[in-house]
């Protein structure tokens, strides 16, 4: 039988704090740059041309731990020999980040026109003159990873459209050819077979440890936020501490409300109004959405029912979504089941159920109509399933999880045991206490697991399936 919601009164449990894991090492980025030399060998191609700047950062971060500050990157990896990371003048000093760099591993080149406008331009080489010592010349085949990939049915000649910028393309397409430059973004990226699309016992651990920096954050704004408040002063709440964000905090209300994407703006909470926020750090991002309220009563009169008859269906069908995160499960079966747990007409969910989640907030998604990509052990899920109605206004649990199948778990407990003492506490408290039934791979990584509180104003009132 289907399970059904209830509101129920409860403390929010404290699973206790994360510790910054330790850094990623030297032998993890070199295995990374093996795994993607292997990708290239597979596909033929002798360069990847990997392009960053502050908002597409996540893959060259992950290759070279260097993510760029103010300015574009392009790293350069061949089949033999030094990569070559290639900066503008203030990423220079910021080089050492990368433990590459510190090993003699990574070379380094300046390119000025990287640099922002009106800086000196008067000590570095031409792009093409660079790409031409590394080897790119007429018989190059060279595979650009930006942060998007294109199907035929998206783009005419789906394998040669790249959206690095024009000028880089340009100049590799002068040297080779066009048809022997081609977009390789899916090495990286595709859900399937995606170098990042599956995570490391050390990759969970750091994404685990800002999760609960996010929830944490969440958990002090939702219990400290009050009627007559600004939404400034809620968001200072969360005590951000510094660890990047991978997209801009949101705080929709008010007159703000119906901007998707609102950030904080001076808006005054008032009571009877619908409000949702998120915090996402590198790896995590934790959001809710409710009703600034204390019971239905607050409510706008159609609203009223807003548990019954949206926000209490909305949990009984993610319940059923977390019983599906198992290896094997295709995108395709979770996608109907949303479909038809929670029809476009009355909950107007546009985007996929489900995402992966990396450095960056949406790296791609098996979850969509069609899909035959399978849940995978490695994976980390964002629980991203977005509800929109005129009259209820939407409803969140918005977390990540991982997916680990029990080798897995096993090194991860033996590598990162605290992480995994708490990820087995959320499960545990998921099962026992919201009645969430949940399979042995799938690990929550955020502190408030499950937790949907309809009514902001009065927190501890929590739906829960039975």
């Amino acid at each position: 039988m289907p399970k059904k919601h209830r509101l129920i009164e409860i403390e929010w449990p404290h699973f206790g704090e994360a510790t910054p894991p330790p850094p990623f090492t030297l032998a993890d980025f070199s295995a990374r740059m093996e795994a993607a030399q292997a990708r290239m060998a597979e596909a033929g191609l002798t360069h990847l041309v990997i392009y960053g700047d502050r908002e597409h950062f996540a893959n060259l971060a992950y290759l070279t731990g260097f993510d760029p500050r103010f300015e574009e990157a392009l790293l350069i990896l061949r089949q033999q020999g030094t990569p070559l990371l290639i900066v503008g003048n203030e990423c220079e000093g910021y080089l050492p980040v990368s433990p590459l760099y510190v090993a003699g591993k990574l070379r380094s080149e300046r390119f000025q026109p990287f640099s922002l406008l009106n800086q000196p331009r008067n000590s570095s080489r031409l792009m093409r003159d660079i790409f031409a010592g590394e080897g790119i010349d007429a018989g190059a085949k060279v595979g650009c990873v930006g942060w998007k990939y294109f199907a035929d049915s998206e783009q005419p000649d789906g394998a040669h459209a790249i959206e690095l910028p024009a000028y880089l393309v340009d100049t590799l397409r002068d040297l080779c050819g066009r048809v022997n430059v081609t977009n390789a973004t899916a090495i990286l990226m595709h859900p399937r077979t995606g170098l990042r699309a599956r995570c490391t016992p050390a990759e969970i651990a750091y994404f685990e440890y800002t999760s609960v920096l996010a929830a944490d954050g969440l958990k002090r704004m939702i219990f400290g936020l009050r009627e007559g408040m600004r939404d400034f002063e809620v968001v200072q709440l969360a005590q951000i501490n510094g660890v990047p964000l991978n997209c801009h905090i949101t705080f929709a209300t008010g007159d703000a409300w119906a901007v998707g994407l609102a950030g904080p703006s001076g808006q005054i909470l008032r009571r009877g109004s619908p409000l949702s926020t998120n915090i996402a750090y590198w790896g995590s991002n934790s959001c809710r959405a409710g009703w600034v309220a204390a019971s239905a009563q607050d409510l706008p009169v159609p609203a009223q029912d807003y548990v019954e008859n949206f926000a209490g269906i909305y949990l009984e069908a993610l319940a059923d979504w977390f019983g599906l995160m198992r290896v094997g499960v295709s995108g395709d079966e979770i996608a109907r089941l949303i479909e038809t747990r929670l029809p476009f007409e009355r909950f107007g969910i546009t985007l996929n159920p489900g995402h992966l989640i990396h450095l960056d907030e949406w790296l791609s998604s098996p979850i969509y109509a069609g899909s035959t990509d399978p849940i995978q052990s490695g994976m980390v899920i964002q629980v991203d399933v977005i509800p929109f109605s005129p009259r209820y206004s939407s409803t969140r649990m918005e977390d990540g999880i991982a997916i680990a199948d029990a080798a897995l778990r096993q090194t991860l407990a033996a590598a990162y045991p605290d992480c995994y003492a708490r990820c087995q506490q959320r499960r545990q408290f998921m099962q026992n206490v919201l009645g969430i039934d949940l399979p042995a791979e799938v690990l929550p990584l955020s502190n408030i697991p499950g937790i949907v509180p309809p009514y902001l104003l009065a927190p501890n009132q929590v739906i829960a399936v039975a």
